[in-house]
């Protein structure tokens, strides 16, 4: 009887720490794609007016590059002390550091109200945010992985990634609605409402993280006292095959979301002259279907392996990009909307969902936050961070031709399946 008990109070703390992770990584990332997905709308207006309008494209993309080139050292910093300190303590930091630098961008003034000191603003914010989800989109990985019933670690790391969509959701619904105004109210005052709403989501999500426990690998680890001092010299030197593999399979899967759901909202309205809602809805289509095909894929990667559902869905990628620039071609808003489903809600979903897991099972329970963030982060800045505004500087180069993004694209795409065929098979490790 006192046996069954604490197995039923284990499995209610499991499940809040399950929901815990998933709803602070789902207001993280609100907070972080907000910011992608109305700067491609009016930050090119109210903040680089000065600049000729391709060319004002290009600087949106480097200042949302600047997210995620911030991403390895908020990585570096938050996975040492999450490693040295445990997953926690880390989460509600990376929390409350996310939401200040969200609210703050919605406060900003504009160029024609400070002149060069917007943009600036409007940088540095934007280093904060990728700064702290450095630490969070694998601290709260972690925290759940490490504590999930063997067989199962595929489905509940996915159920955490599947936040990422979730919050995509969510970001595009608030992006949609002001994305009706007209024009004048959104660049007045519509584009700061998404952003403000930020505090209040954070302050929910710091009062249900306070509640849950430290990893039950982590607190296990803790009990011996054999912590590493420094986790980021004994990945390098103990776990370089493993990083290396992180690193690039994270480049061609963050590659391929951002060129298809980011870096496709610009290309549709700028060069193909789509309309804005158009593109905002078909990217909110899309997540609505990788919400549940993420946890799918995962769950799936437990009974067949984290390779083979990963390897389908870099092949996959491989023969669709051409096909997906062409359908955006056609410019029927039918067929458009497709494009991006099939690409966000599917495609990139068969290496989202296992990726996780994957990725936690390469790397000691030590040294897993340090390996996992450095390898996850650096891959996705060369990938996913630069993708939007190399493919916007290649159609500036080529004169709107897509053919260079498309072999731009599949040079990582072909590294990442050598990668992805060199790593071993986890499923069945013991972390």
């Amino acid at each position: 009887m006192q046996s069954a008990t604490t197995g039923a109070s284990a499995s209610r703390g499991y499940t809040r720490l399950v929901l815990a992770s998933c709803f602070g990584t789902a207001i993280e990332w609100y907070d972080f794609f907000i910011y992608a997905f109305l700067a491609p709308l009016v930050f090119d207006k109210l903040f680089f007016p000065k600049l000729d309008p391709q060319v004002g494209t290009i600087a949106v993309f480097a200042t949302f590059a600047v997210g995620f080139l911030a991403r390895p050292l908020g990585g570096i910093v938050f996975g040492h002390f999450g490693d040295r300190i445990g997953r926690k303590s880390i989460l509600l930091i990376t929390l409350l550091l996310m939401g200040i630098a969200t609210t703050l961008i919605g406060l900003l003034p504009t160029y024609e109200q400070v002149g060069i000191l917007a943009p600036i603003a409007l940088v540095t914010l934007r280093f904060l945010q990728g700064f702290a989800l450095g630490g969070e989109s694998i601290g709260a990985l972690l925290l759940t992985v490490e504590s999930a019933p063997q067989g199962r670690r595929g489905f509940f790391g996915s159920l955490v990634y599947a936040a990422g969509p979730f919050s995509i959701v969510m970001a595009t619904l608030a992006v949609s609605m002001v994305a009706r105004l007209p024009e004048e109210d959104l660049l007045s005052w519509g584009w700061r409402v998404p952003f403000l709403v930020s505090i209040v989501l954070v302050a929910v999500g710091i009062y249900v993280r306070l509640k849950v426990e430290e990893s039950a690998s982590f607190a296990r680890l803790a009990a011996t006292r054999e912590v590493a001092q420094v986790p980021l010299l004994e990945v390098f030197r103990k776990f370089p095959r493993p990083t290396a593999i992180t690193l690039l399979v994270s480049l061609a899967e963050t590659s391929f979301f951002y060129l298809t759901a980011i870096f496709a909202i610009s290309y549709g309205i700028k060069n193909l002259g789509m309309t804005r809602v158009v593109m905002t809805d078909a990217v909110f289509y899309a997540n609505c279907l990788a919400f549940f095909a993420v946890p799918f894929f995962g769950s799936l990667s437990d009974r067949v392996g984290r390779k083979p559902v990963f390897m389908a869905g870099v092949i996959a990628t491989i023969l669709y990009i051409y096909p997906f620039f062409l359908m955006l071609g056609t410019r029927d808003p039918v067929l458009v909307t497709l494009a991006i489903v099939l690409a966000a809600g599917l495609i990139h979903p068969l290496m989202f969902g296992p990726e996780g897991s994957f990725f936690s099972e390469q790397f000691d329970t030590r040294v897993r936050f340090s390996g996992v963030s450095f390898g996850k982060q650096v891959g996705t800045v060369l990938g996913g961070g630069l993708a939007p505004m190399i493919a916007a500087t290649l159609l500036l180069k080529y004169d709107g031709s897509f053919v260079p993004v498309v072999v731009y694209f599949l040079v990582m795409a072909f590294v990442a399946l050598a990668a992805t065929i060199a790593a071993r098979e986890t499923r069945h490790a013991t972390i």
